[in-house]
């Protein structure tokens, strides 16, 4: 059982994320592990292909998968997962296959992984909005549908510094994801 474990799979739970321990590990072992982290979900004594089914059978459901995994019998599941996080303390299969790697083999990444996901998820629909809403504006004043109503044009020097400002707004806007951390960094 990894040191960060524990705290890494509280942490995805408190996160809204079901957790499910996938192993080639006899039942009594995995049972174990799975009583130490607080996971309920769990499949003991699988094959690969079994890993696989298994990944497929979830996203059939409509529940979108990652996957943790370090071994060369993690690699088809994790090819077959939405996301596959490979640590990079494992097998050069495992982590060939893989969307992402884990540096160090530390878990508590992989909370920072789904964190940074979410929060670049959430800053794309943010400059999305504010794209619409600067073109929203901007394209009919440029556009002179003031003009009959009220005789004004807009000035295209005005123009191009509103779309200027678009950009930079969007630029800084990103640049706040360089914000998030993962804990253990924070304590440095």
């Amino acid at each position: 059982l990894k040191k960060t474990a524990q705290a890494a799979i509280t942490k995805l739970q408190a996160m809204g994320l079901q957790v499910v321990i996938l192993s080639g590990d006899q039942q009594q072992t995995v049972a174990y592990i799975a009583k130490q982290v607080d996971v309920t979900s769990f499949f003991a004594e699988v094959t690969p292909e079994q890993k696989l089914l298994e990944i497929k059978q979830l996203q059939s459901a409509g529940q979108q998968i990652a996957m943790v995994g370090d071994g060369v019998n993690d690699a088809p599941a994790l090819a077959q997962a939405d996301v596959g996080l490979a640590m990079s303390t494992g097998s050069d299969s495992a982590i060939a296959t893989a969307s992402v790697t884990v540096l160090n083999g530390d878990l508590q990444k992989v909370v920072f992984a789904v964190q940074m996901a979410r929060k670049t998820m959430q800053v794309v629909r943010q400059n999305l909005v504010w794209a619409f809403l600067y073109n929203l504006v901007g394209i009919p004043l440029a556009a002179g549908w003031l003009y009959p109503m009220t005789g004004w044009l807009l000035n295209p020097g005005f123009a191009g510094a509103a779309m200027a400002l678009s950009s930079v707004s969007v630029v800084l806007n990103s640049l706040r994801l360089r914000q998030l951390r993962i804990e253990s960094e924070k304590s440095l």
